[in-house]
């Protein structure tokens, strides 16, 4: 203990020990000692001396301290100062004044001792294990000196940890770990373990990272939270970029919605500290990652339509026109809100909506058109405002429409009391201000891109230049300013401005042989554009005279030579003479060839370092890759070829127009096909629901006929009970008033007997009639006959039960002669009986409840009879209207065959006259193929199914 006690500064007689002496001793110390305590103060002495002396101690200590992280672990004191050692031997965290002094060399030693450590691949597992450890100085040192592994040799450690199991898992539960520190320390951890691996970035995401980022950021207070918040976002950064996988897990977990709060911020200028701009900046950055126009097409739009519907856009768009908003932060919030509606229609149509809060009122649009054409602006807000209104129009027809629909003379506000996006953008076009030239042609640009329609719809604009001079076309103002561009007093590049016309002209003209008419139609530019292509200018005139030879050429290419002086042949001879071909192609080469087109080609946002470097446009570039070589081959082209290559383009246009044509028959058929479809599945519908009715009406006669039987069942019980009472009175005996009555009695059931068999005769006339009907109306359809057959059946049941009713009524017409012969017989027995008789008044009333059983039974059965009656009379009803029914529905059903089969074949027929149009057009093809020009593959698509007029192109050919 008395060396220690000298090496942690005691006093001690002679001379002092040098440092690396010192740490050689503490280190025999560590590797000697059997007690753990001297073993502890020996590490403890290490890590006090690893700061000063990192070499010494990384040299010779850090075998002995791995050795103790081995064998040492049940003494948590001991190994945290083994894990600090190591630390402070290999992390680069020093001094800020020691650090600019020796940056080299601190960066050489880290990276030394951490492969050093790293060579044994134990060594990181045995970390990984004691990262695990719940001891807080344990755990904190582990994760510290891991972080710094992963800093120093990140591929090499990453590697380690994805083979070891469960590696990645054990430090995903830093991340749930009560204690803050080791919580945030564990989220810088990950960011380095997971920089530029995909591998690890997928098992952290779907080992519920989102989830438990999001809960932090949630409780650090999203936007105002601390470092914490800007550790986690940049993490949700590494696992997100350019990781399709997590972009998709992140969409489909529903975590969009959750990003919704973080953007939640006051219209007022106080509390934007420098963290939460930080903060808000990354936020906007993780929008933009999962809307990348460099990620899959699919997945893009995906995550845009649900950042829509849970209202992410509209909390974009109120910061978007929010008042206090930080510069840089207005700026990202733009080019946010550009990625977001970029290509997605139902966002475009919404940001068209979204009005800025001034009176009255202005789109939102026209309020960013105003700052991007405004040049006190910061010129990173004038490009981002460029990119939202380019990604604005990017493949919306629609809102490319309503931008020009503003330039156009019937839809311009004649009181002047507001600005229209067409307004500012002829504004901007026309300043003194280059970098508004520019952006205002660009931006026009982008509103007639791939839209022929829009282009010449453009040619319509005038404008009034002066007072007294007549009004010119916005067409001509543009050539006027070009070829004027020298002699202008203008703000910043004059070659800027002049590249940005000529931008817009090539859009213009390109794929628009109307526009190329007017454009030619002015005598002084085609002298003007020889002109500056023949001339020897310097450097920066270069990229113009590359445009203009491009802009002749498309002059050249889609001309349809309506003007007699400026037809394709001649305006080739002017290139020969004036300029020369091979001069020619060389400017336009000057395009491709130039840096600043290299760098505009790589991605659609605007990302230049400075005014100057403003040339060229995403879009414009795929133009002219798409053009140059076209125009190239139609240079040298000669005039017989000019000659078959229109004589081509027409018969192609020809056939073009007659496909057109019979694609439209055929939509028009296929309409009329899916309306008689519809006819049909309604009719069927209709067929089943009578069906069902018809069904349902004989479970109803069913449950008649069941109730019948129970009424008859008990009409014979009653009649067994009568026969009962009638031996009851043959026993007692009746007296001579009662015989008289009974006699009335029989008297008038005969006369009840009687009207009931008229009745059954009339319901036999009824049957009768019913069968001969239905003889008649014979066999139609399956359906009918089931139907009818069920009805006759039906008919043929109830006569069964009527002739069951008469054959009960002539049982009781039986036992009424019975109790004639017994009345005879008591009248009999009444001369010899007694003249006094016992329980006369029991016999008359019984015979009195006889009468009224008899009675009721009478009535009962007359109304049974009736309603079987109505019934007959109904089930014939139903019977006819079904027969009726059915017959009219095989007429339609027939009537509809007969419409399918005559579509089928006209479809066939259809087919072959385009399968005949197809084979010619391949063969016209192939002879443009032969001739040099390049054929699109959106023509070989479309061009299926053409006409056959093979034989008139032959004629022609011949002659």
């Amino acid at each position: 203990m008395s060396f220690l006690w000298g090496v942690m500064g005691g006093p001690s007689a002679g001379p002092q020990p040098s440092g690396a002496e010192t740490i050689q001793k503490l280190c025999d110390r560590v590797a000697s000692s059997t007690l753990l305590d001297d073993r502890r103060d020996a590490v403890r002495a290490l890590k006090s001396l690893s700061k000063k002396y990192r070499l010494e101690v990384g040299t010779q200590a850090m075998e002995h301290l791995i050795h103790v992280l081995q064998t040492d672990r049940s003494d948590s004191e001991i190994i945290g100062y083994a894990l600090d050692t190591l630390y402070n031997v290999i992390s680069n965290d020093l001094e800020e004044e020691e650090q600019e002094e020796n940056l080299t060399k601190v960066d050489d030693l880290g990276s030394q001792f951490t492969e050093i450590f790293i060579k044994q691949h134990e060594n990181v597992t045995l970390l990984l294990t004691l990262v695990e450890e719940f001891d807080f100085h344990v755990r904190w040192p582990g994760v510290k000196l891991l972080t710094s592994l992963l800093k120093q040799q990140g591929p090499q450690v990453q590697q380690i940890i994805l083979v070891s199991p469960m590696g990645v898992s054990r430090l995903m539960d830093l991340l749930a770990d009560s204690r803050e520190v080791i919580r945030n320390d564990g989220v810088l951890l990950l960011q380095q373990l997971t920089k530029s691996n995909a591998a690890i970035q997928k098992i952290v995401a779907f080992e519920n990272a989102f989830e438990r980022l999001l809960d932090i950021i949630t409780e650090e207070g999203n936007s105002d939270g601390g470092i914490v918040v800007e550790d986690c976002l940049l993490l949700l950064q590494n696992l997100l970029k350019n990781n399709n996988s997590n972009q998709n897990f992140f969409k489909e977990g529903s975590y969009i919605q959750r990003m919704k709060p973080w953007f939640e911020v006051g219209d007022d200028n106080c509390g934007w500290s420098a963290q939460k701009v930080t903060n808000l900046h990354l936020m906007l950055q993780l929008v933009r990652v999962l809307v990348s126009p460099t990620n899959p097409p699919g997945a893009t739009s995906s995550c845009q339509k649900a950042m829509f519907h849970c209202g992410l856009l509209q909390q974009l768009c109120t910061i978007l026109m929010a008042t206090g908003v930080p510069a840089d932060i207005l700026t990202e919030t733009i080019n946010t809100v550009s990625e977001v509606i970029r290509g997605c229609q139902m966002n475009q149509d919404y940001f068209a909506s979204v009005n800025a809060p001034s009176n009255p009122p202005r789109p939102a649009i026209v309020v960013l058109l105003m700052s991007m054409v405004n040049e006190r602006q910061p010129f990173v807000l004038r490009c981002a405002v460029l990119y939202c209104f380019q990604c604005f129009l990017y493949k919306n027809q629609k809102g490319q429409g309503e931008i020009v629909s503003t330039l156009l003379p019937s839809t311009i506000d004649a009181t002047g009391n507001s600005v229209s996006a067409g307004q500012l953008l002829c504004g901007g076009l026309f300043s003194t201000d280059s970098l508004s030239n520019w952006c205002a042609a660009v931006a026009l640009a982008h509103a007639l891109q791939e839209n022929a329609t829009l282009k010449e719809q453009l040619l319509r604009v005038q404008l009034a230049t002066s007072i007294g001079n007549p009004p010119v076309s916005l067409l001509q103002q543009c050539t006027n300013i070009l070829s004027q561009g020298d002699k202008i007093d203008r703000r910043g590049s004059k070659v800027q401005t002049r590249v940005g016309l000529l931008m817009l002209l090539c859009t213009w003209l390109s794929n628009c042989s109307i526009a190329v008419t007017h454009f030619l139609h002015n005598p002084a530019n085609i002298p003007f554009l020889t002109g500056q292509i023949a001339e020897n200018l310097g450097e920066e005139e270069q990229l113009v005279q590359g445009l203009c030879a491009l802009l002749l050429g498309i002059s050249i290419y889609y001309n349809d030579n309506s003007l007699e002086n400026y037809r394709k042949e001649k305006l080739k001879q002017l290139i020969e003479k004036r300029i020369g071909r091979e001069n020619f192609i060389e400017k336009l080469g000057f395009i491709s060839k130039h840096e600043l087109y290299s760098r505009a080609a790589q991605k659609p946002q605007p990302g230049f370092s400075s005014p100057e470097h403003m040339m060229f446009d995403h879009e414009f570039t795929k133009l002219v890759k798409e053009l140059e070589g076209v125009i190239s081959k139609a240079i040298y082209k000669s005039s017989e070829e000019d000659k078959k290559e229109e004589e081509v383009k027409k018969t192609l246009e020809q056939h073009d127009n007659i496909v057109t044509q019979y694609k439209k028959v055929i939509r028009e058929q296929d309409q009329e096909l899916e309306e008689l479809k519809q006819r049909i599945t309604t009719l069927m519908s209709q067929n089943e629901q009578l069906q069902a009715t018809v069904t349902q009406q004989v479970s109803q006669i069913q449950q008649h006929k069941d109730q019948y039987n129970l009424l008859k069942v008990q009409l014979g019980k009653d009649t067994q009970h009568h026969n009962s009472h009638g031996d009851t009175f043959q026993m007692n005996g009746i007296q001579t008033e009662e015989v008289s009555k009974l006699k009335e009695e029989l008297e008038e059931w005969k006369n009840k007997h009687e009207l009931l068999q008229g009745l059954i005769r009339e319901k036999d006339f009824l049957i009768e009639k019913l069968k001969s009907s239905q003889l008649e109306i014979g066999t139609t359809e399956l359906s009918s006959q089931n139907s009818r057959s069920d009805g006759l059946e039906h008919n043929n049941e109830l006569q069964k039960e009527l002739e069951m009713l008469r054959s009960q009524l002539q049982l009781q017409s039986a036992e009424i002669s019975q109790l004639l012969i017994e009345n005879q017989k008591l009248q009999v027995m009444n001369t010899t009986a007694d003249p006094v008789l016992g329980d006369s008044g029991v016999i008359v009333a019984k015979s009195s409840e006889l009468e009224g059983q008899l009675e009721q039974q009478i009535k009962e059965l007359k109304s049974e009879v009736k309603a079987l009656s109505e019934e007959k009379e109904s089930l014939k009803q139903h019977l006819d209207s079904s027969s009726s029914t059915v017959a009219i529905l095989q007429d339609e059903k027939i009537k509809l065959q007969q419409e399918v089969a005559e579509s089928k074949k006209e479809q066939d027929d259809l087919l072959v006259l385009l399968a005949d149009q197809d084979q010619k057009l391949s063969a016209l093809k192939i002879k443009l193929k032969d001739l040099g020009v390049p054929v699109e593959d959106e023509d070989d698509i479309e061009s299926g199914d053409q006409g056959d007029e093979d034989e008139d192109v032959e004629e022609e050919e011949q002659d």
